[in-house]
């Protein structure tokens, strides 16, 4: 049997061929997702070009190609022209055959051009990556032989599958189909699991789309990002330079800041709706119990993502209790400053203080602690810190 340069032991394989798809999983979502594609982070040209390089080595990918798929993406989510929809193509198409959707999503004469702008355009890029894309893969085969002999080639093929099943396949699949929500975005974006290790942090996707623009995906005590661990170390080594979180900072909320919408909806249903709906379920009668239980996320969702059988299920709830009916359509005129015509930060300002003024009224003294913390700032500090 033909040997390379280093015989290991069975583990000693797999080790490797973890590191190494580690490594290709990093590179993705720190210099493709978080640096080129959002602009959240910006890095040292030493660490940005090595993550080049290898993704050039372990996947073939051109990076203006896959920041305009991911932009796209992003632009049209879950709706006719996304790229890679389980919403559209079937959870089975895009878990399965991801790879082939981004692959046509490039047939799209305007894509790179409309999508494309900002990414690495230098000597390099032109003359061997772009050009070249299946010169680093083929490059990296010879090196995994080399190094581990016949069994290198498994090694290689491990690598070549890694990002298009976990990237193109669980993350854009998976994490538009099954999960839980953090936020109520206006897509199907979910969190696969609270512990982003396996694919870097991306696993907390529903929080990355409440927040696109955010470094850190990870919001909430028990989520964690391995890949904010990077950039901290490396922004430590000050090779990386965070441009922005995304979290609530201050007063009045600014327009275009969809992650404050959406933190201060996930404060409101945590501090106001469902500890209201705790105490209608231990007042009511069995039955009352089981649709309230049956019935807790459905009150957080917004009204137009609910199906009939949904609705239904709503409305007998919230005529179960008139506390919980007020509460919850004080969430829905919450949700509706945000579609106001003209929206100016200004404007906003004006509205939530209006609709503080009226829940400090209600009678309800969660939702008029609530909007008393809001009034006076000490609701949006709490944010601040992603409480």
């Amino acid at each position: 049997m033909l040997t390379g340069f280093f015989d290991l032991p069975w583990w000693g394989y797999c080790a490797v061929v973890l590191l190494l798809t580690h490594l290709t999983i990093i590179s993705v979502t720190v210099f493709l997702h978080r640096c080129q594609a959002h602009r959240s982070v910006s890095l040292h040209p030493v660490p940005a070009h090595l993550m080049r390089f290898w993704l050039w080595l372990t996947t073939g990918m051109v990076t203006r190609e896959w920041v305009a798929i991911h932009r796209k993406h992003h632009a049209h989510c879950d709706v006719d022209e996304d790229p890679h929809s389980p919403q559209m193509e079937g959870i089975s198409t895009v878990l399965w055959r991801g790879a082939e959707l981004y692959r046509g999503a490039l047939d799209d004469p305007q894509l790179l051009a409309r999508y494309g702008k900002g990414t690495p355009d230098d000597w390099i890029e032109r003359k061997l990556y772009s050009r070249f894309p299946y010169l680093g893969i083929s490059l990296m085969l010879v090196i995994d032989l080399l190094c581990f002999g016949a069994i290198g080639l498994t090694l290689w093929a491990v690598q070549m599958v890694w990002i298009p099943f976990w990237a193109a396949g669980v993350i854009n699949g998976v994490g538009h189909f099954l999960g839980y929500r953090n936020f109520e975005t206006g897509d199907a974006s979910r969190n696969i699991s609270p512990l982003g290790l396996l694919v870097g942090g991306e696993e907390l996707h529903n929080n990355h789309h409440a927040a696109p623009s955010s470094a850190r995906l990870s919001c909430r005590w028990f989520e964690f990002d391995i890949g904010w661990c990077y950039i901290r170390c490396l922004s430590l080594l000050g090779l990386a330079k965070v441009r922005t979180t995304g979290l609530i900072r201050q007063l009045p909320l600014t327009p275009d800041g969809a992650m404050n919408r959406l933190q201060l909806l996930r404060l409101y249903a945590h501090q106001v709706v469902l500890p209201i709906l705790k105490q209608e379920r231990q007042r009511g009668s069995r039955a009352s119990r089981q649709l309230l239980r049956r019935s807790r996320w459905l009150l957080l969702r917004e009204k137009h993502r609910l199906n009939a059988a949904q609705r239904s299920r709503v409305e007998s709830s919230l005529s179960l209790s008139r506390r919980l009916a007020v509460v919850y359509d004080y969430q829905h005129r919450l949700r509706e400053i945000w579609t106001l015509p003209g929206r100016s930060s200004d404007r906003l300002g004006r509205a939530l203080h209006d609709w503080c003024v009226d829940a400090k009224s209600s009678g309800i003294a969660a939702l008029e602690e609530f909007a008393e913390r809001l009034m006076n700032g000490s609701l949006v500090r709490r944010a601040a810190i992603g409480s």
